[in-house]
């Protein structure tokens, strides 16, 4: 069987890996040049954070020690206060992490992991023009050369991102639902650099938050001792993208704003000023396949914002489940898509919500004290009956549970425990026993 997957990203780069591991002939094909070779360039990118479900996928992957390498492990949230006052915040029980990685870096492990195989074949500079549906049959074009090509496959994977040429096609030629929506926030890249002896400049083993309300600034930890930080913002209004002109306006903005981080990033002012603004987007579409041919996976067929830190870790279990599936099925395709797009699009949508539904956690309330009191009572009940709470977050990022399962658990936790904070007196006493009594009875109800 020939398999063209069309990206290689990080989802397309997995899926290679997986496939080529089941001895299917696999064609790679990226319209940008050969990653490896490139040099890595600043500015838009959003440090990786993979959990449960990516290393999942890299297990499978045999890529566990490649990865790990260069992956840096997370336990807590750091909450910056504008007084400058710390607080932290167990990401789930003891030892348990999300790890910081750069995008790039795993994108050239897992090609190079795929490359070792010598059932793929990557293209590179070959832009994906349309496939025919009929055929299966894809053009492109060689940007070396200007030439089109054609090439056909028994199937194809799409993992060409958010605005994926595949997905346009069947959008074109199928009964197919779709829908796209912008935040009206967009996001910057800035950056505090190592210290002089190459250490870092804040707690390595944390990602970093500055909760403002209707914005944020997130730091996450690189290997050379640096952070990569990105800045939420509104792209319009009275404290905006738009509203900052001038260097002053920035310089301004900061020292009211986050007093602590300036003394931390040198050039800050000449990363703002020169650091594009990049758009926040959700995409959701239905079915992700064609027929038994052409399946969308990643952000082609799941694109969301980056504030649960899903969109790698969702993709990657894009490939785990259909390596499952096709498992299970004895290696017959037959209806495999279908039943598989059946499955996954209801957990696609389930986690671009609970996505969008963290922006508002992390900018609003991670520095609010109910929240904060309600993630300690959680955590405690969780560590009474493990078998009867699971945080929301924990169900998300240290489980394999259904994120449409996880979306459900969670509003129903949430209503349980609005209960739990109207109960008197409940900042004094939230670890009396009958408060675990009461949320223990509730659970039953």
């Amino acid at each position: 069987m020939k398999i063209a997957i069309v990206g290689a990203g990080l989802v397309g780069s997995l899926q290679a890996i997986l496939m080529a591991k089941k001895g299917y002939q696999v064609s790679v094909f990226e319209r940008r040049e050969d990653l490896r070779k490139a040099k890595l360039i600043a500015g838009r990118s959003i440090n990786l954070a993979i959990s449960d479900r990516g290393w999942k996928a890299v297990k499978l992957a045999n890529a566990e020690k490649d990865v790990m390498d260069i992956a840096i492990p997370m336990y807590q949230r750091c909450m910056h206060a504008v007084d400058g006052t710390l607080t932290y915040q167990n990401y789930g029980k003891e030892n348990q992490a999300i790890y910081s990685v750069s995008r790039g870096e795993l994108n050239q492990r897992l090609m190079n992991i795929s490359d070792e195989n010598e059932n793929v074949e990557f293209f590179f500079d070959r832009k994906c023009l349309d496939v025919d549906l009929k055929t299966n049959t894809l053009s492109f074009l060689n940007s070396n050369t200007g030439e089109k090509e054609l090439h056909a496959f028994d199937k194809i994977f799409a993992t060409d991102g958010t605005y994926s040429a595949i997905r346009t096609r069947m959008q074109k030629s199928t009964v197919f639902n779709y829908t796209q929506a912008y935040l009206d926030h967009g996001y910057k890249e800035l950056y505090i650099p190592a210290n002089a002896d190459g250490t870092h400049k804040m707690e390595k083993n944390c990602l970093h938050i500055w909760p403002r309300g209707e914005f944020m600034m997130i730091a996450l930890p690189n290997l050379d001792g640096s952070f990569t930080c990105t800045l939420f913002f509104p792209m319009k209004g009275e404290i905006s993208f738009e509203s900052l002109k001038t260097e002053q306006d920035v310089l301004n903005f900061f020292e009211k704003t986050f007093p602590d981080a300036i003394p931390l990033m040198p050039d800050l002012i000449e990363r703002y000023m020169q650091n594009p603004m990049s758009t926040l987007m959700t995409v959701r579409c239905e079915p992700w396949n064609y027929k038994d041919q052409v399946l969308l996976l990643g952000d082609s067929a799941h694109a969301m914002v980056p504030f649960y830190g899903q969109g790698m870790n969702c993709g990657f279990e894009d490939c785990t489940v259909l390596n499952e599936m096709l498992e299970e099925a004895n290696g017959n395709w037959d209806g495999l898509l279908d039943r598989f797009s059946a499955q996954r699009v209801p957990d696609g949508n389930a986690i671009i919500d609970l996505a969008l539904d963290n922006y508002i956690e992390m900018r609003d309330l991670t520095g609010d004290p109910n929240f904060l009191l309600q993630k300690k009572i959680e955590a405690k009940f969780a560590a009474l009956y493990p078998n009867k709470w699971m945080p929301l977050y924990s169900q998300v990022t240290f489980s394999d549970t259904r994120y449409s399962d996880a979306y459900r658990n969670g509003k129903k936790q949430d209503a349980l425990m609005k209960q739990i904070l109207a109960m008197d007196n409940i900042h004094e006493n939230w670890d009396a026993p009958e408060v675990m009594e009461k949320l223990n009875a509730l659970v039953h109800e």
